[in-house]
């Protein structure tokens, strides 16, 4: 069948009757005029189509092809509408596909013309606008004639957006600000153009600008140090010292995000770019309301807004304070930390020591609310030389501790006032702060506020019982407790300390004595006013054998003595020197047990006075206990 057609004589046909009369060169301009009657189409290209049928799935669509196109009835549904002989813009996909037919895209035109149309707006600078169609993490998602357009968060309005789901669904006008062609993205802004808005009311704002002046504007953020409004392009900041007269922890406690305010100019730069406000100075100064009955010595009631180290605030009104130093808050002399008397938030009373109603400053005490306990007409017999009381350790120095005996009284107790047997170097080796003590008045200084104290004065002095217990030459047994380049710290019986030298550590084997070794000692030297006892264990082992070297240079001697004495009187003399040996062993004999009872009754007054001590204790356990 093909073939036939393609064998088919035109000429021969023509010669027939049909198409006759028309020579070649009529034939071909009347071929050259069907021609340009079609238009000569591209693939991929935008062309402008008329409606020509609307069957129940497609839209016919003439372009002046030699064939029809067909678009899909479902691309059209924006234009419910559609009849024909409307003109449409399609995309042509293919001239022509298996069928013969030619095929065409409405979407596809849409699209190809929206983003030249894109193109077009970033390069002319000019507004689009499109419809928010969701939000997206940073921002909004725009549908711009059928292209997604990413709207940052930061470029939606000039102040900061909280709520971004505000915006789903409404159109807005947007300018193109960025095209990422390997990526078709959009970036499109509305924040440039409210700037534009605000260009000319910034500008007449900031020319109009002075001090004093009152504005209205919007809080648009908010911080810990204050509050940034916005006067309506331009940014000012009213600090949270300038919006209220009373004190305020935070700008939330008086003010919310979007109020709007009245604020007054306090200050600005030369460039006019940071600009201070306050909204305080908008309303009379409080202290200018402070009672007149108010005066030195006046009791005030208020509440403490703050607590510092060297004292706290008391709010009497709102934006009128006083300092209650911490020097008076107690009769104490010894300094203390504030938070141990009062705490922010405390409603309490004060005394008004002083007021400047011009300077607006006052100054307030606590401790005037009590009498003084130095004042009092029993403090000489109450804190007189000798009485014993029980205060708790306040403070502890290098030097000794500080004791309040009662609010306002407190003592020193030196450290060599702690012990009459232990060496203290601090403290601290004794007794921590916020333990009781127990004590005895050695001075009392009333003028002065002094007083001195001792602990060790509660117990009679040992060392006038140790002066017989460790005499000189004496032997005890003694543990080493503590080792330096200067020697030994040992301790010795009944709690006392004594001290020797490196070279009296040496042991009979030639090595050194260590740290926690009990070993005799022999005392060498005995100081009852210095408190001090120098030891020797060199010499417990070395003294004898010089008494015995000694006594072996004797005896050599003796003999030849005796022969002369001899010589001289035979008779008396044998009976001289036995009396006077005799007389020797006697009196020897005496003195070691002299210095024995000596010795025992020391001894026992030792043991007496530390039965005593212990039994003291455990009555005062026992009283503790119970109560």
């Amino acid at each position: 069948m093909s073939n036939q057609v393609e064998d088919f004589d035109w000429d021969k046909f023509e010669t027939s009757g049909f198409g006759g009369g028309y020579s070649k060169a009529e034939k071909a301009e009347m071929e050259k005029m069907y021609e340009d009657t079609l238009t000569t189409v591209q693939e991929e290209e935008v062309i402008k189509g008329t409606v020509v049928g609307i069957t129940d799935r497609d839209v016919i669509l003439n372009i002046g092809f030699k064939s029809d196109g067909l678009v899909p009835i479902s691309e059209f549904r924006d234009q419910p509408d559609l009849k024909v002989g409307d003109e449409v813009e399609v995309f042509i996909e293919d001239q022509e596909d298996p069928n013969g037919q030619l095929i065409l895209s409405r979407k596809k035109a849409k699209i190809v013309k929206a983003w030249d149309t894109i193109y077009k707006a970033l390069e002319n600078d000019t507004v689009l606008e499109g419809l928010v169609k969701r939000r997206t993490k940073g921002g909004l998602i725009m549908d711009l004639h059928g292209v997604e357009a990413f709207l940052p968060g930061s470029q939606i309005d000039v102040k900061p957006i909280r709520d971004f789901d505000i915006f789903v669904g409404k159109k807005m006008e947007v300018k193109v600000v960025k095209i990422n062609a390997a990526f078709d993205n959009v970036v499109v802004s509305h924040k440039v153009l409210i700037e534009k808005d605000l260009e000319q009311q910034r500008s007449a704002i900031l020319n109009n600008l002075e001090k004093g002046q009152v504005l209205e504007g919007v809080i648009k953020n908010m911080t810990n140090f204050g509050v940034f409004i916005d006067l309506g392009g331009v940014d000012g900041l009213l600090h949270i010292t300038d919006i209220s007269w009373g004190r305020i922890n935070h700008p939330s406690e008086v003010l919310e995000l979007d109020q709007k305010v009245n604020v007054v100019v306090l200050d600005f730069d030369d460039d006019k770019k940071r600009i201070s406000l306050g909204m305080k100075q908008l309303t009379p100064h409080p202290w200018d309301a402070l009672s007149t009955d108010i005066e030195v010595g006046s009791r005030v009631k208020g509440k403490i807004v703050n607590v510092a180290d060297y004292g706290a605030f008391l709010e009497i009104l709102p934006g009128v304070e006083g300092l209650i130093h911490v020097s008076e808050m107690s009769w104490s002399q010894h300094l203390r930390n504030p938070q141990d008397f009062i705490k922010q938030g405390d409603e309490i009373e004060a005394v008004v020591l002083t007021l400047d109603r011009e300077e607006r400053k006052m100054s307030l005490g606590i401790k005037q609310l009590t009498e003084d306990p130095w004042t009092k007409e029993d403090v000489l017999t109450k804190y007189g030389v000798g009485t014993k009381h029980t205060g708790v350790v306040r403070n502890l120095t290098n030097f000794g501790l500080f004791i309040e005996l009662e609010e306002g009284v407190d003592g020193l107790v030196h450290v060599s006032d702690l012990s009459w047997t232990k060496k203290i170097k601090h403290p601290s080796e004794f007794v921590k702060v916020g333990e009781n003590l127990d004590v005895v008045v050695l001075e009392l200084d009333v003028p002065n506020r002094r007083l001195a104290l001792g602990h060790k004065q509660l117990e009679e002095n040992p060392w006038d019982t140790f002066q017989s217990v460790f005499t000189v030459g004496s032997v005890h047994k003694a543990t080493i407790i503590e080792k330096s380049d200067r020697g030994g710290v040992l301790e010795l019986p009944y709690g006392i300390e004594g001290f020797a030298f490196p070279k009296n550590l040496v042991k009979e084997d030639g090595s050194v004595a260590e740290v926690g070794e009990q070993l005799d000692f022999k005392v060498m030297e005995f100081s009852k006013d210095d408190r001090k006892i120098i030891l020797s264990h060199t010499n417990v082992y070395s003294d004898p054998k010089e008494d015995a070297v000694k006594a072996d240079k004797f005896t050599k001697k003796k003999p030849t003595g005796e022969k002369k004495e001899v010589k001289a009187d035979k008779k008396g003399t044998d009976k001289g020197e036995k009396s006077t040996l005799g007389d020797l062993d006697a009196l020897s004999a005496l003195k070691d047990r002299m210095m024995s009872d000596e010795k025992e009754a020391g001894v026992q007054k030792l043991e007496a006075a530390a039965k005593a001590k212990k039994a003291s204790t455990d009555e005062t356990a026992s009283e503790e206990t119970e109560g």
